[in-house]
């Protein structure tokens, strides 16, 4: 991922995400093994950024701590306009002022959510996977 400059979604791509319940949150040990894992919280965050709450991250959280990017795609089958995968780095957190709204979201969300960590990730990339022509190309 070249691209350092942060993106943000689209309103589309905000709305899709709305929609969502489930998202399948994709990362990579050092050795480039992948894992994907459903996250039921995963949200945009007052920041600009992709906030997402462990609460039950055990592989996914240790490669984030050796290879800090993940990614995520966008697809609901309410929102039928649009997919997109969703590529950033990430840097996780277990204290400070962003943490502690984290962890008050998860518990508002589900009392016993453990929320863990906060991990937010800065968007860098976006593609279109919608099947078509479109397939695979770059949108932000």
């Amino acid at each position: 991922m070249a691209d350092t400059t942060k993106k943000q979604l689209t309103p589309e791509m905000l709305e899709c995400m709305k929609s969502m319940r489930v998202f399948s949150l994709a990362t990579a040990d050092k050795k480039g093994v992948p894992n994907v894992v459903p996250v039921g919280m995963l949200f945009p965050g007052e920041d600009g950024n992709i906030w997402i709450i462990d609460n039950f991250f055990c592989k996914t959280l240790k490669n984030l701590e050796e290879n800090p990017i993940a990614s995520f795609y966008l697809w609901s089958p309410e929102y039928k306009a649009g997919c997109w995968q969703v590529k950033g780095k990430v840097k996780v957190y277990d204290s400070g002022a962003d943490y502690e709204k984290a962890v008050a979201i998860a518990h508002s969300r589900m009392e016993t959510a453990p929320a863990k960590h906060l991990v937010k990730m800065c968007i860098q990339c976006v593609y279109n996977v919608a099947p078509g022509p479109d397939a695979g190309k770059k949108v932000l």
